[in-house]
């Protein structure tokens, strides 16, 4: 039984038990949170930030930070209504090679954000913020502060088309979840990733390429920040320089909350999981009580201080920087 209530498992159960209790508080005061509709809207909501959340999980997990998250998703997001109405403007006319297309895009701003890390020395932070806004830059130079519009009714059946009450593309963000999962836990680069996170100097002390991995991880974020930028065209129909707008806190909060530490080598794909759940049903769940913006932002800082203060042991620490 003791085991059952030591820190290790309050770190580990915490952050489920908090959703359940989440969605057991909102359902006690409005009985329409707990309607499926309700749910499928919070499961559209979180998709793309799920997305996110989970190109950035990788790089926390190294011990690493990727603030590039906004400028990317915008910037892959326009390049692909761009690639995909020059295309044919429908999947079916060729439309499709415009997916690969914004994969590769995704994946060479992480390249290039872990390149300028890496080779450069400089912090990851540093380095990722810097490219976020040179990503929304781009993307705002690319379109002219002008809104790029996809009408196939084939690339928008990820929204609406509905299967169980559920749209297509939470399905999609599913299996994409189980494959990051499987990329954690069942490769070398997974594993590598933790290696990384839990001490540099021993990994690279055991013959770990540890640079290469670094750089590996951020291409790894980038590819999924693409997915997110696709899916947020997906769901709006649009694609302009501000669509990954708000990713940042999003994502972040969503990792931290979720219980995957800040420091690295702690936690994984199924925290991030729980943490956008979390973050998704608050803001949810607020409107759906009525409560304003102001409170849901207020309720999402505490619990990021609470998740903090959970998983730190603040005995080992002389000084918080």
């Amino acid at each position: 039984m003791t085991r059952f209530l030591t820190r290790e498992a309050a770190i580990r159960w915490a952050p489920l038990l908090v959703l359940i209790a989440l969605v057991i508080l909102f359902t006690a005061i409005n009985p329409d949170f707990f309607a499926q509709r309700n749910f499928a809207r919070i499961a559209i909501a979180a998709a793309p930030a799920l997305m996110v959340a989970i190109g950035v999980t990788f790089i926390i997990v190294m011990g690493s930070i990727d603030l590039s998250m906004e400028g990317a998703v915008s910037l892959t997001a326009v390049l692909f209504c761009f690639a995909f109405l020059w295309l044919g403007g429908t999947l079916a006319a060729g439309g499709w090679l415009a997916i690969p297309l914004a994969l590769i895009v995704g994946g060479l701003i992480g390249l290039i954000n872990g390149l300028v890390h890496v080779k450069l020395r400089i912090p990851s932070f540093m380095a990722s913020l810097a490219m976020g806004f040179v990503g929304t830059g781009a993307a705002v130079l690319i379109t002219g502060g002008d809104i790029v519009r996809i009408e196939d009714d084939t690339f928008r059946a990820l929204l609406t088309w509905r299967i169980a009450g559920f749209p297509l593309m939470v399905y999609v963000v599913v299996i994409l979840a189980f494959l990051a999962w499987f990329i954690q836990n069942h490769t070398t680069l997974g594993r590598n990733f933790y290696a990384v996170g839990g001490g540099e100097e021993l990994a690279h002390a055991s013959g770990l390429n540890v640079r290469r991995v670094r750089i590996t991880g951020f291409v790894l974020a980038g590819v999924f920040y693409a997915i997110a930028g696709m899916l947020q065209v997906a769901k709006l129909g649009q694609a302009e320089s501000v669509t990954g707008a708000n990713f940042m806190f999003i994502s972040i909060t969503s990792v931290v909350v979720g219980g995957v530490a800040l420091w690295g080598g702690i936690g994984g794909v199924w925290n991030t999981v729980v943490g956008v759940l979390i973050v998704n049903v608050i803001n949810n769940g607020m409107v759906v009580i009525g409560l304003p913006d102001y409170v849901q932002d207020g309720m999402l800082g505490l619990l990021v201080i609470l998740a903090v203060v959970l998983s730190t042991d603040r005995r080992n620490i002389s000084f918080v920087k």
